[in-house]
């Protein structure tokens, strides 16, 4: 079946991919919601700072998968189905060794990480033992988001959404009974979290039984060319990705020199919150990139820009709906969290989040933009935004503003970083519809 570039298709993908990337993002809400309600700030504080290598996994698991299934979907549009298999299974092996390499550093290198991302006395413990644990359980992460990516472009999206889904829901049971019921405290919080992408890829081991199936396993040679065909389609989608968790270790630094592991829980509640609007605008980005990848390679380019305007258009829609929500119900979402209802964390937060979420109005634009460059073989412009809004311009301004106005700066700096990227995708879109008319 043919994939085209009209609303009724958009849609179909789109929504189950926002569904499953929300799905997804309730991972860490989940550990957010039980750890807050059941250990308190300092679990909380703890938790936000061993996100960073979550958010690093889980970036190699959405790199492997989007740029393996960027080439694949290339590729079949084109008829080249045997070369596509092979990618499939280039792919594989990539993530095995992935996977094989976060294991190892998890169980011999944990206690360097964990102090490097900031904690200290009070949260090391915590924050060493969720660390850990989620690089013991990587391998998972990264298989269940590659294999997802495979069969969402292997044109069975409602598989794909369904297996995210299932971890969602199996990790809020799992909170539950660990951390209420057994109570194992962060351990059980970090075995809830790892075990669920087992319960995904159980699911999506159907689809090999399927007819729609076109996924096959084969023995294939290493081909270091083909492996870097594959990160470099979908390395802007792992800086995306693994922007949240530099953002986050970068503030965490600030922000303990200013209000301490306060502020830091403060901030573990923003993060938290900030992570489901992301998570919309991933799921959109993921959703549209099967499609235009296939009308790409078939080159039917007034289709695909019809697609890029789709996803545009519902990001202002959504990002207008997230702020209105954030204004209004501030107080009602920071209460979810804010167990021992600590006036001053409740205003460190509530400042927080409509300064920050004005951001989202502009990032929701950024990742589709870059996701949909990637998805037209536009690898290394899309990669040069990803790194500049994750490192080159959110770092130097995280520090410029912090030293000047305090946590208004750190909360601003997200804002002033997505502004400034949105500038120059829009500059460089131009340049690629012209040179595309030339």
């Amino acid at each position: 079946m043919e994939i085209r570039g009209d609303f009724r298709t958009y849609s179909r993908y789109v929504s189950l991919n926002v569904a499953g990337m929300l799905g997804t993002s309730f991972y860490v809400l989940a550990d957010t919601l039980f750890i807050a309600n059941g250990i308190g700030e300092t679990g909380i504080a703890s938790l936000n700072l061993a996100l960073p290598m979550f958010s690093f996994i889980q970036g190699i698991g959405f790199m492997l998968g989007v740029g393996g299934a960027t080439w694949y979907s290339i590729l079949r549009a084109k008829n080249k189905h045997k070369e596509a298999t092979k990618i499939f299974n280039q792919t594989i092996i990539l993530g095995a060794t992935f996977g094989l390499l976060f294991v190892l550093f998890g169980l011999f290198s944990s206690e360097t990480i964990t102090r490097f991302f900031g904690a200290d006395q009070q949260t090391f413990a915590m924050a060493h033992t969720y660390t850990k644990v989620i690089m013991v359980f990587a391998p998972f992460f990264i298989f269940n988001h590659m294999l997802v990516a495979f069969i969402r472009n292997d044109q069975n999206p409602k598989l794909a959404m369904f297996s995210m889904i299932l971890g969602s829901v199996s990790n809020v049971v799992l909170d539950y009974v660990f951390i209420f019921l057994l109570d194992m405290g962060m351990l059980g919080a970090a075995l809830a979290t790892g075990g669920t992408p087992i319960f995904g890829l159980i699911l999506l081991s159907f689809h090999f039984k399927s007819v729609k199936n076109n996924l096959h396993f084969i023995k294939v040679k290493i081909k270091l060319k083909s492996l870097w065909t594959i990160i470099k389609l979908g390395i802007s989608s792992f800086v995306t990705e693994m922007s949240s968790g530099i953002v986050m270790l970068v503030f965490n630094i600030l922000i303990l020199g200013i209000t301490g592991n306060l502020g830091i829980a403060a901030y573990g509640i923003i993060a938290n919150i900030a992570i489901i609007a992301i998570a919309i605008f991933t799921g959109i980005a993921q959703g549209i990139q099967p499609i235009i990848s296939h009308l790409f390679g078939a080159n039917k380019l007034q289709e695909l820009k019809r697609t890029f305007m789709y996803g545009m258009i519902t990001t202002v829609l959504l990002s207008t709906l997230m702020y209105l929500v954030i204004s209004l119900e501030s107080d009602l979402l920071i209460g979810m969290f804010n167990r021992d209802q600590n006036p001053v964390l409740a205003e460190i937060a509530k400042t927080g989040l409509l300064i920050y979420f004005v951001g989202m109005f502009f990032a929701g634009f950024n990742i589709i933009a870059i996701a949909s460059l990637s998805a037209m073989n536009q690898a290394t412009i899309a990669f040069k935004f990803s790194i500049l809004r994750s490192i080159i311009l959110i770092i130097p301004l995280a520090f410029l503003l912090a030293n000047s106005f305090d946590m208004t700066g750190v909360w601003a700096s997200f804002v002033a970083t997505e502004v400034i990227t949105s500038c120059l995708i829009i500059w460089q879109l131009f340049r690629v519809n012209k040179s595309y008319h030339s």
